[in-house]
C-alpha cells in the first residue's frame, strides 16, 4: 500500500492506494497527529512508502516525513518543482514559485484530457490556470475561496455570526437572503459562480473551442451546474503526484 498527502496550510488531505492503484482509504487530517491517529485506525494497513506534495515549511515537512518514519518504518518521497514534466511546461517566469499543489492539479488534469483544459481548485483560496492544447501553462489566477471570504466578513463585522451548520443550511436555495447567514453564504457563492464562469469565457479566448474544465478541491461541488462540461475531481492533485514521484 501507499500513502499519498497534499499537505496545505492547515489541513492534510490523505488516502492510501493498494498494488492496483485503487483507494482503500483516506480523509482530511487536521494536524500530524490526527493523520498518524486515522492511519492507526485503519485496519489491516501495511504501507511500503509514502509520496506527498506539500505547501509547508520546509521544517513542518521534514518533521512529518520523519514522524512517518518513525510510526510506519516508511521512507517518503516528496515533489519537486520542475520546468517541464509530462508533457507540461511551467509558464511561471519563475518555475519554483508556481504552488506545487496547483502544478500538480495542471499536470494531472493534462494528462487526464491529453488537450487543452482548464483547471480550477476550489479551497480556502481558489485558483485558476489555463493549459494550451501542447501543454503549454499559460498561468493563471488567485482569489479568495468560500472560507476566506466568509471569515472575512465574520471578523470584520461585528453583527455577523453564526456556525458552520447554519451555513450549509443557507445554501439549500439561491433566492434573495433572508438572514444575515442566507445573504452572506449565497452572496459569496454568487461570486465563485461567477468567477468560474468568467475563468471559462478566459479559457474560450486563450485554450481555443476544445478544452476541457476541471473542478477539485473542497467546494468543487458548489460548481455544479455553472457550466455544461466540467469534470469534478477531488483527487486530481494525487494524480499529479503518482506521475511527479513514481514508486517501484
Amino acid at each position: 500500500m501507499i500513502l499519498e498527502l497534499d499537505c496545505g496550510n492547515s489541513l492534510i488531505k490523505w488516502r492510501v492506494i493498494d498494488a492496483e492503484g485503487v483507494r482503500v482509504g483516506g480523509g482530511v487530517a487536521s494536524s500530524d497527529e490526527s493523520l498518524i491517529g486515522e492511519l492507526r485506525g485503519m485496519s489491516r494497513l501495511s504501507l511500503r512508502a509514502c509520496r506527498l506534495v506539500s505547501v509547508r515549511s520546509d521544517e513542518e515537512t521534514r518533521a512529518l516525513m520523519a514522524r512517518l518514519k518513525d510510526e510506519f518504518s516508511i521512507d517518503t518521497e516528496s515533489a519537486k518543482p520542475a520546468q517541464e514534466l509530462a508533457g507540461v511546461r511551467n509558464g511561471y517566469e519563475d518555475y519554483s514559485r508556481l504552488g506545487l499543489d496547483r502544478w500538480l492539479a495542471v499536470v494531472g488534469a493534462f494528462h487526464l484530457a491529453g488537450k487543452a483544459c482548464l483547471v480550477i481548485d476550489l479551497g480556502t483560496a481558489i485558483t485558476s490556470d489555463f493549459v494550451a492544447a501542447d501543454g503549454q501553462h499559460l498561468g493563471g489566477f488567485i482569489c479568495p475561496g468560500m472560507p476566506l471570504m466568509r471569515n472575512q466578513l465574520r471578523t470584520h463585522t461585528r453583527r455577523i455570526r453564526y456556525d458552520d451548520q447554519q451555513a450549509e443550511e443557507a445554501l439549500r436555495d439561491m433566492s434573495p437572503g433572508r438572514s444575515t447567514v442566507e445573504a452572506v453564504e449565497r452572496g459569496c457563492l454568487m461570486m465563485l459562480q461567477g468567477f468560474v464562469k468568467g475563468q471559462v469565457a478566459i479559457a474560450e479566448e486563450y485554450c481555443g473551442p476544445e478544452f476541457e474544465v476541471f473542478l477539485t478541491g473542497g467546494d468543487a461541488g458548489l460548481m455544479r451546474g455553472v457550466h455544461p462540461h466540467v469534470r469534478i475531481d477531488p483527487d486530481l492533485i494525487f494524480i499529479g503526484l503518482a506521475i511527479a514521484c513514481p514508486l517501484p
